[in-house]
């Protein structure tokens, strides 16, 4: 598994922005899909976004238009670009990979095999 952690949470006001960040190991890591996902208090794991080592993006439809997910393969480091924060967004986020699939075109929800401890996002109402 790849080796993955996260940074950038912290509080925020609503309406406000943050960057998080996710540091990955393994010299394959352009070839993997990443992803984010958040939990919240006794809610079940949710997708937020993800993108494929090609570029592609994909969004959950609750924060399409808020955030952004980039990569940047030369750091190992993906990002996920948070805007116009709600409380409701209010979670663990940690970024995972499929390191099983490389070169995956498609994002594939049941793929993610290895995950980061997560980095704790809190938006003030």
């Amino acid at each position: 598994q790849v080796q993955l952690v996260e940074s950038g949470g912290g509080l925020v006001q609503a309406g406000g922005s943050l960057r998080l960040s996710c540091a990955a190991s393994g010299r394959t890591f352009s070839t993997y899909v990443m992803g984010w996902f958040r939990q919240a208090p006794g809610k079940e794991r949710e997708f937020v976004a993800a993108i494929t080592w090609t570029g592609g993006t994909g969004f959950a439809d609750s924060v399409k238009g808020r955030f952004t997910i980039s990569r940047d393969n030369a750091k190992n480091t993906v990002y996920l670009q948070m805007n116009s924060l709600k409380p409701e967004d209010t979670a663990v986020y940690a970024c995972a990979a499929d390191a099983t699939r490389p070169y995956a075109v498609a994002i594939n929800l049941k793929g993610f095999n290895s995950w980061g401890q997560g980095t704790q996002v809190t938006v003030s109402s």
